[in-house]
């Protein structure tokens, strides 16, 4: 193993059923599978080199906190090669299940629409899990990169720091796609919510022209759980745009600095985040059908009544 991809640890295993119950059709719209190893390698260029956590380990967790969607996405750890990602989308249940790939930039259309038939709504750009990397948005090849993924209604996911980023952000609102951001924005740590980029953000959202995924808040302090410095950043959020936000678990939280947490204790953070029940479905529920592309629940499922 390189020296430059260390070791990461792995997630709970063992997940408990929230306190907190989640909406009927709720949706984890941020995990991710990996391995085995044996079939599928992992890039010779990752930074971080996790153990396998592969779909079976991923089903038992959102059977534990009581989640029925999901939203698998493309690690950094297999680049732009997306065969397991595929594999998986295209085993489960279309319905329930969706993807956001990883582009090399050289597909054809007909590569798209393969990755479109197997369930995949979005192309990922990650800014921040490079061995290099230059905090200004490479704005030209995100344009180009949105405009081809246009025309399949695709939205473009970027994982980078928005204050890194700055008043540059508000360029974005132009794209011919929405741009959905992970981890709360993934402000650096002691960054606020003040700050220039963190405000574009929220420009981008009132506009409806941004996404952002409450997701991975142990990436933005050092805190241990309940992470509470992440509470104004959350509510900031919700207060500017709700209709624009959605929910994941981050699994299996890969390169965690820190103890590692339940899943069940991050599902309990929605208490804060999300204090009203109808606040809760709308981002849980609601939000992930537009963004995504799933279709309307089914009656069972509305009511609660889905195994």
């Amino acid at each position: 193993m390189s020296l430059a991809a260390p070791p990461c640890a792995p997630p709970d295993f063992e997940p408990r059923r929230p306190a907190l119950a989640l909406p009927a059709g709720s949706c984890d719209c941020h995990a991710h599978v990996i391995g085995p190893s044996s079939v599928y390698p992992l890039s010779e260029q990752r930074i971080y080199t996790p153990p396998d956590c592969v779909a079976a380990d991923y089903r038992k967790m959102l059977a534990a906190v009581g989640v029925e969607r999901a939203v698998l996405v493309q690690p950094s750890i297999y680049g732009s090669d997306n065969r397991l990602l595929v594999d998986t989308l295209t085993g489960a249940d279309p319905a329930h299940w969706r993807g956001v790939a990883v582009l090399a930039g050289d597909e054809d259309d007909q590569q798209l629409e393969r990755l479109h038939a197997a369930g995949v709504r979005g192309a990922r750009v990650n800014l921040v899990d490079r061995a290099e990397r230059d905090a200004a948005l490479p704005l030209a090849a995100l344009r180009g990169l949105a405009e081809r993924i246009a025309p399949l209604g695709w939205h473009l996911e970027l994982l980078a720091h928005v204050d890194e980023a700055g008043s540059s952000l508000r360029a974005l609102g132009d794209l011919p796609v929405p741009v959905v951001f992970g981890h709360l924005g993934y402000l650096s740590i002691g960054a606020g919510v003040e700050g220039a980029g963190f405000r574009a953000l929220l420009e981008l959202m009132r506009a409806g022209r941004a996404w952002v995924k409450l997701t991975g808040p142990y990436r933005l302090t050092r805190e241990a759980l309940p992470y509470p410095v992440v509470d104004e950043i959350a509510a900031a959020l919700r207060e500017t745009a709700a209709g624009q936000l959605v929910w994941g678990t981050d699994w299996p939280h890969v390169m965690l600095r820190g103890v590692m947490p339940n899943d069940a204790d991050l599902v309990d953070l929605l208490s804060n985040w999300l204090p009203d029940p109808a606040l809760r479905k709308r981002v849980l529920v609601d939000n992930p059908l537009r963004l995504y592309d799933f279709p309307p629940l089914r009656p069972a499922e509305a009511s609660g009544k889905a195994s």
